[in-house]
């Protein structure tokens, strides 16, 4: 009877790992269910954290095309689903692990690419993809900006010179 029931499980963890951008796993030993619940919703709208056993959800990982994170499935350990932007969620574990220092991160994977705790943490110091998209904007503007001042310069730059030569040659005519 237990079958069908870890079965559906593994079947719904594999699920949620094909449906992640990231995912970020973390040992969770100490917390408590309020700290768990501010945890919950530290982490935005775009992720989903649960705690999960070891072995359904490494089956459920391998099954999804994540073998990289076999190692990290030992302990009391959580997941943390990531649908929308990954940096975000990642400042969010960043900073109540500052103030938890029970919520240990051990790994994750986005995009299908293992990445270590530190590398983690890293990803968290990101800005955001909005910020980083905007400075993109700002610095190509910018970029036209000098573009039109070059091509703005050259003309300029002819008319003075033409100008100079007038004047010279007006110098010349007048003194002989």
């Amino acid at each position: 009877m237990a079958r069908p029931d870890k079965a559906a499980a593994v079947a719904e963890l594999a699920d949620q790992f094909r449906g992640s951008n990231a995912a970020v796993l973390t040992e969770y030993r100490g917390l408590t269910v309020a700290q768990l619940k501010q945890l919950r919703r530290s982490l935005g709208e775009n992720a989903q954290y649960a705690v999960v056993k070891n072995t359904l959800t490494k089956i459920a990982a391998n099954e999804a095309g994540i073998s990289s994170l076999d190692d990290l499935f030992n302990g009391p350990t959580a997941v943390a689903f990531i649908t929308g932007d990954p940096v975000e969620s990642a400042k969010g574990l960043r900073d109540f692990a500052k103030d938890n220092p029970n919520l240990i991160i051990k790994g994750g994977v986005l995009d299908g690419k293992a990445l270590s705790a530190d590398e983690i943490k890293k990803l968290a110091d990101l800005e955001s993809r909005e910020v980083l998209l905007a400075k993109l904007a700002g610095a190509m503007k910018g970029k036209q900006t000098q573009a039109a001042a070059l091509f703005q310069a050259l003309p300029s730059k002819l008319v003075r010179t033409v100008d100079a030569l007038r004047a010279k040659r007006d110098e010349q005519g007048g003194a002989e």
